[in-house]
């Protein structure tokens, strides 16, 4: 009897349990059994060792690379670059990759690889120097950053979850023996780990046939499911049967359909359609035959046409016509000229160009140019999500040569991309984690945008800055860097002006349009007369409506999501506050309830105050949501959008807000800084910002650069394309230089002015940052262990050190935390050993009794 058919016959009979039964060969065995045939089989005496041996990076956090054996029948197919399945502790199997192949036994007992997963490496030696490079330089191991580089489908360990492919129509007695007992275990079980699947085969080596059933889209990983995914489909159309088969019959279908005109010409429409193709979209034959849903339902019910989904791939090839780019400017023509220039003797240049010079035209140019030469490029962006025009305005010129990789992909498409970068695909646009692609002719990297902290990785490790990281990575490959922004952040700009970086101005508006004109609203004069109307100013207002009535857009920029900040007793002063995080609880009218924008946390709104018992409860300050709310009283016939962290987490909200503000169904847009980024409309006439104070009162010394940098962004939407536009800037505190430095759009002033404060308080760039921060759940504990790790770090590092302080929101997700702060000189050797410093202050604080769990994150470089 066959397998497939012990198997067919004990499914009447048997569940699978978890950890309970498993099927071999159409056998049941207790796992226990075979693990206990398996510690016996390990205790047997040990062979002669192999000749050849490799380190692999395991996905997880461990010191340094493991070294296992690499038996006699895979020396010859062991390489840098390929997954190798190993055994780590006592039990867990994990996909390591292969660092080091060695010739030298390490000097120790070594375990032996199990087998060999890839046939050819996953991962080219330049990507392995660069991972290397963020492990040592963001102070995290190698298994930190091999976890955050490589797709999920890449990282196979013990615990990892399979269940059937919701695509997989296949039959499934046509699989392979071994892929048709897992997916029949499924049917059953509908989920298994891959330790159940070691025990439903009997074998130990699993890892291949686990990484073949995920290319031929049998199984999926659990956590595919986790993220919601869903297989993107389009409705089609094809002939039924007999018409299928026996094409020839296709006459009694038109015999059929002799007295409906519309239906004839709709099969007529079709038939020419599939000739040349291999599907056809229902969308597409409608467009054709010019019929509508009836038209194919009536067919339907004849049995001559069916309709149903088709997957397609979300990376599918690009469909819309292929358009010329924009014909180049004076000024365009003259930076591109002056950037090759620079290209000739520095290997990075930054391109400040005022919004609305050009500067994506510019990227365009050179991107082109370098895929005549046959090279790949990376265009980096702070945010995928935010940068959907970018997108749209690469494909239209580049079509299939453009590959999107993002955190929004699922799992089977970001293998695919990785898969294409290695055999070489010429462009690819992304956010920070596409630096981890498997590049293999890498010559141009654009990051566009180079000032934004969305390049700066905050948590998990590895905790690093895309800018920073991409220079690194051109530098393996040769290639060369172009940093664009209107708004320099103060490190880049400071490296033109040493000579490091090269630099080339676009001062001029595409088109010759001026700078919008910029106005600055006094709030304290406008409070004391009287004259708000809640949160806007009589200017604003005024404003707001002039422009409506010329048919032009507004955008209101408020840095602070939901409806207010603050919910309160006016009796006591008492303050709703999260119960896990030391932050008020911010009140969202639309859900009705208080939510923490730290943890998520939610709760429903107290009915009085748990402190004096007052029911005069009220929300103090704003947010976006309230001045949407309140926009609707002033101004009833204005259509208006909201975009926020909270209108955009599914996965396409961002695009449809977007799309309408573009084709006029909005004409008012609210929100935070995602409507500074990346938005480029044709009739936004004026730019609000509400609370301009907000953006400098933060205790960081960077508030004033970034403050600088988001109204000058956002103020950069209004006036575009036709004619020039208008900001105004409500402010408190008007004679702040900022703002001063704002009104002029003076960069230079500005830049003066910070990198001055910056030299004499031994910021950036002077000095190197290194920020640790402990966290623990117990006060008591974090407060000793401060005490003791500042003591260890200070007797080394001296006044460099600074700290234990409690960080402005002192405590997060239950966690206290307490800072310190290294401020070191620009020596290679100094930082060097200060790191060494930080692991060994490390060692020793987790060594001392009662400290084993508390948490140390480790900031190179923090923003």
């Amino acid at each position: 009897m066959s397998t497939k058919q012990n198997a067919q016959q004990y499914k009447q009979s048997y569940t699978f349990y978890p950890k309970q039964t498993s099927l071999v060969a159409g056998s049941f065995l207790s796992f226990d059994s075979q693990n206990n045939l398996r510690h016996k089989m390990s205790e047997l005496h040990p062979t002669a060792q192999a000749n050849t041996y490799v380190t692999v990076i395991l996905p997880m956090a461990v010191p340094k690379p493991y070294t296992y054996a690499v038996p006699e029948e895979w020396v010859s197919k062991v390489q840098v670059g390929v997954r190798v399945e190993v055994q780590f502790g006592p039990k867990r199997q994990y996909a390591a990759l292969v660092l080091d192949v060695l010739t030298e036994a390490p000097g120790h007992k070594t375990k032996a690889i199990l087998s060999i997963i890839d046939d050819t490496p996953i991962i080219w030696a330049e990507q392995l120097r660069f991972w290397q490079w963020v492990g040592q330089y963001y102070c995290c191991t190698l298994g930190e950053v091999m976890h955050a580089a490589l797709p999920a489908n890449l990282k196979l360990a013990s615990e990892t979850t399979i269940t059937l492919s919701p695509l997989f129509d296949g039959d499934i007695m046509d699989l392979e023996d071994k892929e048709y007992l897992i997916a029949e275990a499924l049917t059953i079980q509908h989920e298994l780990t891959l330790e159940q699947v070691r025990d439903i085969l009997g074998i130990k080596t699993i890892y291949p046939l686990i990484r073949d059933m995920l290319d031929k889209r049998i199984i999926y990983l659990k956590e595919d499911l986790k993220e919601k995914f869903k297989a993107k489909t389009v409705a089609c159309v094809r002939l039924r049967e007999p018409y299928v088969s026996h094409p020839e019959n296709l006459q009694d279908a038109f015999d059929k359909l002799s007295r409906a005109t519309r239906q004839v010409e709709a099969l007529m429409a079709y038939l020419q359609l599939a000739r040349g193709q291999e599907f056809v979209r229902r969308d597409e034959l409608y467009k054709m035959a010019k019929v509508d849903a009836s038209v194919i339902s009536a067919m339907e019910k004849k049995e001559i046409l069916e309709v149903y989904e088709r997957e397609v791939s979300r990376i599918g090839g690009y469909e819309d016509e292929i358009v010329e780019a924009d014909a180049l400017s004076e000024q365009q023509v003259r930076s591109i000229a002056e950037i090759q220039g620079h290209f000739e003797e520095k290997n990075v240049v930054l391109l400040q160009g005022v919004t609305g010079s050009g500067k994506t035209r510019v990227y365009i140019e050179l991107i082109r140019e370098a895929m005549k030469r046959g090279e790949q490029i990376l265009y980096l962006l702070p945010e995928i999500a935010l940068t959907t025009q970018i997108i749209d305005r690469l494909k239209r010129v580049f079509g299939d040569q453009v590959d999107v990789y993002h955190s929004r992909l699922n799992n089977n498409e970001r293998v695919e991309i990785w898969n294409r970068t290695k055999e070489g695909k010429a462009l690819i646009l992304g956010a920070r984690s596409a630096l981890f692609l498997p590049f293999r002719n890498l010559k141009l990297v654009i990051v566009d945008e180079e000032h934004d902290p969305s390049f700066k990785q905050q948590d998990p490790n590895p905790r690093y800055q895309g800018r920073d990281a991409a220079i690194y990575l051109a530098q393996l490959f040769g290639a060369k860097v172009l940093l664009g922004t209107a708004t320099p952040s103060i490190e880049s700009f400071y490296n033109t002006q040493v000579g490091k970086y090269g630099l080339v101005s676009m001062t001029e508006r595409f088109g010759g349009l001026e700078l919008p004109e910029v106005e600055i609203v006094d709030l304290k004069k406008a409070q004391k007369a009287g004259t708000m109307q809640s949160h806007f100013t009589v200017d604003l207002i005024n404003a707001m409506r002039g422009t409506l009535e010329k048919g032009e857009q507004v955008i209101l920029f408020q840095n602070r999501r939901g409806y207010a900040p603050i919910y309160k007793c006016s009796t006591c002063n008492w303050t709703c506050e999260c119960i896990h995080c030391d932050v008020s609880l911010t009140y969202h009218k639309g859900q009705n309830n208080l939510k923490c924008h730290y943890c998520g946390y939610q709760t429903q709104l107290p009915k009085e105050c748990p402190a004096c018992g007052s029911k005069q409860l009220i929300v103090q300050g704003f947010g976006t949501e309230k001045i949407e709310d309140e926009l609707k009283i002033f101004m009833p016939d204005a259509k208006i959008g909201r975009m926020d962290l909270d209108t955009v987490r599914s996965k396409n909200a961002h695009a449809k807000i977007i799309n309408d503000f573009e084709e006029g169904r909005l004409n008012v847009l609210v929100g935070t800084q995602m409507v500074t980024k990346g938005l480029d409309f044709e009739k936004v006439g004026l730019v609000g910002i509400l609370s301009a104070d907000q953006l400098l009162q933060f205790p960081d010394f960077r508030a004033g650069e970034r403050a600088f940098q988001l109204m000058l962004q956002v103020a950069g939407r209004a006036g575009r394309k036709h004619k020039r536009g208008k900001v105004i800037i409500q402010v408190q505190n008007v004679a702040n230089p900022v703002i001063k430095e704002v009104l002029n759009n003076d960069f230079r002033a500005f830049y003066a002015r910070e990198i001055m404060e910056r030299q004499e308080f031994f910021y950036p760039p002077f000095y190197r940052l290194i920020r640790i921060t402990l966290k623990h759940k117990k006060p008591e504990v974090i407060n000793a262990a401060a005490q003791k790790y500042g003591n260890f770090l200070r007797s080394k590092l001296g006044d460099r050190l600074r700290g234990p302080a409690v960080p402005y929101v002192g405590r997060v997700r239950s966690y206290f935390l307490i800072d310190f702060l290294i401020k070191l000189e620009r020596n290679p050797k100094l930082i060097g050993v200060t790191k060494d410093l930080i692991a060994e202050a490390e060692h020793f604080l987790l060594n001392e009794e009662g400290y084993s769990s508390i948490k140390i994150a480790v900031d190179v470089d923090p923003m």
